[in-house]
Formats: structure tokens, sequence, C-alpha cells
């Protein structure tokens, strides 16, 4: 069925009422249901939010594709909406969205939203579509440039083209990918489509859809191919490329750098692929420098050990309420505080093994959670991390040295050689070497820092507090935010976390008080955002100051570091802890006593108006608002 068949005419909106990005949910899904498409438009409002949760169906370009395959639904279609002003619907260039095409899909039609997905991404990438659609003035319009886009390309070409395609004597390969799988996937294939038939070459792209693997590259095509250009963020098989010129980029590079890619693919500007087999990998950029590489490594056992972190923590906190109240006896602390207990116990098994799995794919990650599991006995944190890097690096020196092995021992590699070898070499590093001396040091810092207090508590507060402002987000918060989760873990000592807490907390509040209070020196666009700011600051979610930081820093950073700092000086002052590594003010009931919460408070607030007097005052009325 092709998107022309599933547009209808009485689910078209030529002028959207909503002004922001929930209210375009709760009018297109009104909508749905007004026409009776959906049973109920509540739950179908709800799909498309769990869909939007995962990230957000905007694709730049001021178009979004919001979809839901929902039991709601009745019958398939696709709404038609345009919002001349545009809306912030958190778009992937930052910029507002205009055109919406809304999918509802039965629960029971396999890959229906897949397909209809990637159809409207490639009309996107056509030249003209977008301007076609935001000049049309009735539903016949939309139609006709639907029709116009949807049409398939003639197989008869131009004789001279023929001959130019025919006498090509470069052939590329491409693969993309998004961590979706859907509308990215497919607008990176049509894009590198394009450039390479501008410049006529062949090219074929696979593409790893939620739909599995469509258009795949075989054995043939791979060994004929002068390079292939991979466009994925997320783990595509690549060790069948082992040899040859290989780019890899973001999916989002494949989408708005295609010709440099395809110009460098047909230069020879890549470097020759080699991967053990049946690995695979994701985008890694060739210039990587060393710290780069580790920084991402450490990323990637953060991101995984995080929801151990957020769910156990704060559970554990919860537990604590109810201890007060039922005390530690009860049915209900039981069960929380072991549920709690028994989760923030994989967290540094799922830091180091994750963080092996990034160095050394799938073979590391048994070797690396087991040196997570010996650390957490002994070394700590600390010994965890680097436990998890000895893994990566331990397992990678065995991948080379067993890659001259005949092929009839390859099937022995990942099933004997890898995990015993592996985990004997990483447990023997780690018992004898990392957990003594490690555990030496653990407990050293740990005594350092049950130790601290009065300026020392002050200084590091504030030290905390401003490193989760500086950048927002990049790896000197996450410095601070693993270091506050360490001393968290190892010693329970939740102040450093209180202080991170609040360092974060303060950005978003502080920009919330300059939009309410300097008026006069913002736009539309950024006043709209001030109710959402002071609901993500408490919270403690930083980032809704990121868009403010990253068209301002030079106002917008001194302005929070100095708030977050101060805020982080004040918890260090007091002593506040937090009994949770997350939840802003949603961790209040769960602190020591009254005093403590209102410390909590109080620390943020004075940050958050010192922060926003200092942005509002800085801050220069742009030129279109001088009068």
């Amino acid at each position: 069925m092709e998107i022309k068949d599933l547009l209808k005419k009485d689910l078209m909106v030529l002028d959207l009422k909503a002004e922001t990005k929930e209210e375009a949910i709760k009018e297109i899904a009104d909508k749905f249901f007004e026409k009776g498409y959906v049973k109920s438009a509540e739950d179908f409002a709800e799909g498309l939010r769990e869909r939007e949760a995962q990230g957000s169906t905007a694709l730049g370009e001021s178009v979004a594709i919001p979809h839901s395959k929902n039991k709601t639904v009745i019958e398939p279609a696709v709404l038609f909406a345009r919002k001349k002003s545009g809306l912030d619907y958190d778009a992937l260039d930052g910029m507002p969205t205009e055109i919406f095409f809304a999918i509802a899909a039965p629960d029971g039609e396999n890959n229906l939203h897949v397909a209809t997905l990637a159809e409207l991404s490639k009309m996107i990438m056509k030249d003209g579509f977008i301007g076609d659609l935001k000049k049309v003035e009735n539903e016949d319009e939309v139609y006709a440039v639907i029709e116009k886009y949807s049409a398939k390309e003639k197989p008869v070409q131009k004789e001279a083209e023929n001959k130019e395609v025919a006498k090509a004597t470069i052939n590329l390969l491409a693969v993309t990918a998004c961590p979706n799988g859907i509308a990215h996937t497919y607008m990176a294939q049509e894009a590198l489509e394009k450039a390479a038939k501008a410049r006529g070459v062949n090219i074929k792209v696979e593409t790893n859809g939620s739909d599995g693997i469509k258009n795949r590259l075989t054995a043939e095509e791979i060994e004929k191919a002068d390079a292939i250009i991979i466009a994925a963020d997320k783990k595509v098989e690549t060790a069948r490329f082992n040899g040859k010129k290989v780019i890899q980029r973001p999916v989002s590079d494949g989408i708005r750098k295609a010709d440099e890619l395809v110009d460098r693919a047909i230069k020879g500007e890549a470097n020759i692929y080699h991967e053990e087999a049946g690995a695979s990998a994701v985008y890694k950029e060739e210039s990587q420098s060393i710290t780069q590489k580790i920084y991402g490594d450490l990323m990637n056992g953060i991101s995984h050990m995080l929801p151990f972190v957020i769910g156990g923590g704060i559970l554990l906190a919860i537990s604590f309420l109810f201890e007060r109240f039922t005390g530690d006896k009860s049915t209900i602390f039981t069960f929380l505080n072991g549920l709690g207990g028994d989760a923030f116990s994989f967290l540094i098994p799922i830091l180091a093994g994750y963080i092996s799995y990034s160095i050394a794919d799938r073979p590391g990650l048994m070797p690396g959670m087991v040196a997570g599991l010996m650390a957490s006995r002994g070394a700590g944190f600390i010994g965890g991390l680097i436990g998890g890097f000895i893994a990566g690096y331990v397992v990678n020196f065995l991948k080379k040295a067993t890659r001259n092995l005949p092929k009839s021992v390859e099937g022995l590699k990942p099933m004997l050689i890898y995990p015993v070898l592996g985990l004997l070499i990483v447990g023997a590093i780690m018992f004898f070497a990392i957990d003594p001396v490690f555990t030496s040091v653990n407990n050293f810092i740990n005594n350092w820092l049950t130790s601290l207090s009065g300026t020392n508590m002050v200084l590091l507060g504030a030290l905390l507090a401003a490193m989760m402002a500086i950048d927002m987000g990049g790896p000197v918060n996450k410095a601070a935010y693993a270091f506050a989760i360490g001393a968290f873990t190892d010693t329970g000592i939740g102040t450093f976390m209180a202080a991170v807490m609040v360092g974060g907390m303060v950005p978003p509040i502080a920009i919330a008080i300059a939009t309410t209070f300097f008026k006069d020196k913002f736009n539309e666009e950024q006043k709209k955002t001030t109710v959402t700011n002071y609901i993500l600051g408490a919270s403690f979610i930083t980032e809704g100051a990121i868009p403010f930081a990253a068209a301002e820093p030079q106002t917008v950073l001194p302005s929070c570091v100095i708030g977050s700092s101060l805020a982080g000086a004040i918890v260090g002052y007091f002593g506040v802890s937090a009994p949770a590594p997350h939840g802003g003010i949603f961790i209040l009931p769960a602190m020591g006593s009254l005093n403590q919460a209102l410390l909590f408070v109080g620390a943020v607030a004075i940050g958050a108006i010192v922060g926003g007097i200092i942005f509002g005052t800085i801050k220069k009325k742009p030129e279109g608002l001088r009068g």
C-alpha cells in the first residue's frame, strides 16, 4: 500500500493550532479519533509519546513523522498537518517543524508503518518536496504534491546517460542504520544514491532498518567494490569488509554530507578495514585520538550502568522512606530495599562489562563483567572501571594473537579461546594485581572522602557542581557524575551526589528565571521554554539549557557555572546528602530530615536565582527586538 493510498483527505490539517510538541501530539490524536480511525484519542496519543521517548521523529528540514503501531487503530491512515509558523518538536537540526505526516498503523499490520516511513523519508530527500508542501492551499494540492514525488523513476533513460553509467568504472557500496532503524536509515540511503547518481557512479545501499536488512550486500559485490560507506549509529556487520576501503560515519553525515562521502569514496580517501570475523561496529571517526576512544568506551559503560544506578538507587531511597513509618522489619521495606540493593549490585559488573564490550565487541562482555564482579568485592568503582579496560584490551590481544590460525579452527575462537583464555588472563590480573592494589587505594580514598569537612567539602561541592554546568552533558559533566556515583557506591556518602544534582538542576531553572524576569531580551520561541525549563530543572534534566548554551555560550556558561558552584558550595557546607543518584525534587521525601530537604531546595533556588540574574543582566537584547 502506497502513501497516496493511506493519506486521507479528512485527515488533513492545513493550519495546525498547536504551539508545543505535546499540543501537536494531542491535536493529531484527536483528529484521528474524530474521523473514526482510532478507538481512543488518549491511547493513540500515548503511543505517539512512547515513540517520541525513544527519539524525536522530527527529522530536520522542518519535517516530522510521528507514528504509532497501536491496538487502538481501526484503519491504517496517514494524517498531513502544517504549522506555518512552525513549532519546537525537538528536531535533529534544532529548527522549528512545519510539516507533519502522522502514521497510524494497526497492531497486527506488520511493517506497514515502516514501509510508509521509508517511502516518506525518501520523498523528503527530493528537491522541492518540502517547499511545495509549504505552499499548498487545499487538500487536492497536497495529493498532487504526493503524487508528483511518489512517482517511480522511468526505467528508460537518455542514451547519453546510459552510456555514462555503462562506462562507470567506480562501484560503491554503502550500509545505513540508525538506532530506531526507521526514517534516518532510509533518508541516508536516498541521499547517498542521489549523490552517486549525480556523479555517474554505481552504488548499492544496504539498509539495516527495524524491519530487518534490506538490499543485502553479497560477497561478490563486496569483492568488486572500490569503496564502502558505512553511515550508521548502531552496530552493523562489518567483518565482511576486511581488506576493503571503508569510510565510517554517523548516519546524520549520510544524510547531510552524502556528496562529501561519495566524493571521498570515489577518490579512494578511506582506510583499509581490518576486523576480526564475527565482530560488528558502530561509527568510529577515523581520526579519533586515544583520549576520544577511551572516553567513548567509558561512556558506553556508564550509559549501560545508569539504569541500574537510577532504578536501584531510587528504590533504595523509597525503602528508607517506608522504614521511618513501618520499621526495618516490614515487608514493604524488605522488598524495596532488597530489590534496589540487587539492582545496585550489578552496577560495577555492568560498567566494566560494557567498557570491555565497547573495546572488544561481544567477546569482551563476559570477561569484563567478571572483572567488575571481582572489583565490587574490594577494589570498588575505580577497580571495576580499570578492570573493564583491561578485559577489553586482553580480548583484543587474543584476537590479534589468533588471527593466523587455520580457518578450520575459526569456530573455536568465540566458543572456546576468547571466553576461556580471556577469563583466565583477566581473572589472574584482577586477582593478583588490580584487586590488592586498588582495594588499598579504594580504602584510602574512602577514608579521605569520609574525613572531608569544612572548607574542603565546600570547595569539592562547588567544583563538582560547576563541572556539571560547564559543558552540560559533555565529558566534564560526565566525569563529575561518574565521580559522585563512585563515591556514592563505595562509601554511601550522598553529599557529592547532592552537589552534582544541584549543579545539574540550576542551569535550566536559571534560564527559566531569566526568561521570566528579562522578557524583553528573549524572542517568542525562547520565552515558550520557560515552564518547560522549570520542570526539567526540578527533575534534574539539564537538556533544557543546552539550546541556550549553544546559541550564547559566552553568557550562558559563566552564569550557570557561577550559580551551580554556589549551590554546590551550600550543599557541601551543610553536608546535605542525596539518598539517590537521580530524581531532582522527587527525592525530597526520602531525605534524612526536613532540614536536609529544605537546604537542598534552598541551594538550588539560590544558585538558580543568582545564575538567572547574571544571565539576564549580561545578555544583550537581539537586534530584531531592539526598539
